[in-house]
C-alpha cells in the first residue's frame, strides 16, 4: 500500500476507523461505544466489524435477535446497547460499506472497528489507540512483543488516544508521553481513562446491583487483559477469584461445568459471578443453564472518559469531521 502497488478505496462519505498497533487490550470497544453515544442523537450511525470468532461468513446486518455466535461478541454488545444503530459484520470492508449504504441509505457515518491494519479502505479519519502502561513506542513486533506492524506505522493516524490512563495524570506526565510518541504536526494526542459504570444483573439489564465487602466474586472473562478489572473488583468485594479464557473464547459445556465447580468451591455464603459485557454477549446463549443452576451473575460495564479538557476538543474534532465531510458531499 505504501508503494502504491495496491490502492486503497476512499469513500466520499464520513468513515472513521478505530484501531491499534498491538494485538488487543487498548479499549477499542468502549471507544467505539463512546463515538456511537456522541454521534447517535445527531446522525444515523453504522458500525462495521470483522466479527471475530463468529461461526458465519460474509456480510450481515445484525438484528436484535442476532447471537454472538452469528455476528461476534463485540457487534452483539454494540447491538444490545444501541439497538437503533446499524451494526454490521464482514471480512471484506470494501464490499461491506456500499452494502450498508444500500440497505440503510439514511446512514450518515460509518465506524470501522479494529481498522488500523485494514488498509483496503482509506479512512476519512483514523484513530489509533495506545495503552498508557504499554505505549507502542516501548513495544516490539511479534513474537518478541505485541505489535502487529512496525512502530513507524503510527504516522497513518489522525488522532492518537492514550488509553487507560490514571485519572490523576499530571500535565508534566502528559507532556512526557507526548514527547515519547513524537506526534506529527497533523496529529492530535488525547488521553482517556477507564470508568466502571454500575453493574447490572445478567438476567435483567435494568436491575442495577452493587458489591460489598461481605461478598466473594468469581470473575469469569475472556478478554485480552483482565488485571485492571480484577483490581477494581478487589476494592469492592471481599475476595476475587478468576477463571480467565483467551480473548473471544466461546464457552462450551465443559467450561460451564468448570465454572460451576469453581463457584461451588468458594466457601462464602455470599458469592456471585462477575463478567464483562463482551463475555456476557457470549454467555447469553447459556442463560437458561445459569438460571437452572441458580447462579447469580453480575455484568460490569466498562466505559471511557477523556481527561481534563480533552473531551470537549475530541468531541469537536469528531463532529467537525462528520459535518465538513457531509457538506463536501452535498456541494
Amino acid at each position: 500500500y505504501d508503494k502504491k502497488l495496491i490502492r486503497s478505496v476512499r469513500f466520499d462519505f464520513p468513515v472513521i476507523g478505530v484501531g491499534n498497533l498491538t494485538t488487543g487490550g487498548t479499549g477499542k470497544s468502549p471507544h467505539i461505544e463512546y463515538l456511537i453515544s456522541l454521534l447517535q442523537y445527531t446522525y444515523k450511525v453504522a458500525t462495521l466489524s470483522r466479527g471475530y470468532g463468529r461461526t458465519s461468513h460474509g456480510f450481515f446486518i445484525a438484528s436484535n435477535h442476532s447471537t454472538a455466535a452469528h455476528i461476534g461478541d463485540e457487534p452483539r454488545q454494540f447491538k444490545t446497547k444501541f439497538p437503533d444503530t446499524v451494526v454490521s459484520v464482514c471480512e471484506d470492508r470494501v464490499l461491506a460499506v456500499p452494502r450498508i449504504l444500500h440497505n440503510h441509505p439514511q446512514t450518515d457515518v460509518v465506524l470501522l472497528d479494529d481498522a488500523f491494519q485494514h488498509r483496503s479502505i482509506r479512512l476519512g479519519l483514523s484513530i489509533l489507540l495506545t495503552e498508557y502502561s504499554n505505549l507502542f513506542t516501548r513495544d516490539d513486533l511479534m513474537p518478541a512483543g505485541w505489535l502487529r506492524e512496525p512502530k513507524s506505522s503510527y504516522h497513518r493516524a489522525d488522532i492518537i488516544i492514550v488509553t487507560k490512563c490514571p485519572q490523576s495524570i499530571s500535565e508534566i506526565e502528559r507532556r512526557r508521553v507526548i514527547d515519547e510518541i513524537k506526534p506529527y504536526r497533523y496529529q492530535k494526542v488525547y488521553f482517556s481513562a477507564i470508568q466502571y459504570a454500575p453493574m447490572y444483573s445478567f438476567y435483567d439489564t435494568g436491575f442495577k446491583v452493587e458489591l460489598n465487602k461481605n461478598v466473594d466474586v468469581l470473575l469469569v472473562c475472556g478478554i485480552a487483559k483482565y488485571e485492571e478489572l480484577k483490581s477494581f473488583l478487589e476494592s469492592k468485594a471481599s475476595h476475587v477469584y478468576v477463571r480467565d479464557y483467551r480473548d473471544h473464547h466461546r464457552f462450551d459445556f465443559y467450561d460451564l461445568d468448570a465454572i460451576r465447580e469453581t463457584f461451588a468451591n468458594i466457601e462464602s455464603d455470599k458469592k456471585v459471578i462477575v463478567t464483562t459485557e463482551k463475555d456476557a454477549a457470549r454467555l447469553e446463549e447459556n442463560r437458561h443453564w445459569f438460571l437452572q443452576n441458580k447462579i447469580e451473575i453480575f455484568v460490569q460495564p466498562i466505559t471511557v472518559s477523556f481527561l481534563n479538557d480533552d473531551e470537549e476538543k475530541f468531541n469537536a474534532d469528531i463532529l467537525n469531521f462528520v459535518e465538513v465531510t457531509k457538506q463536501k458531499i452535498s456541494n
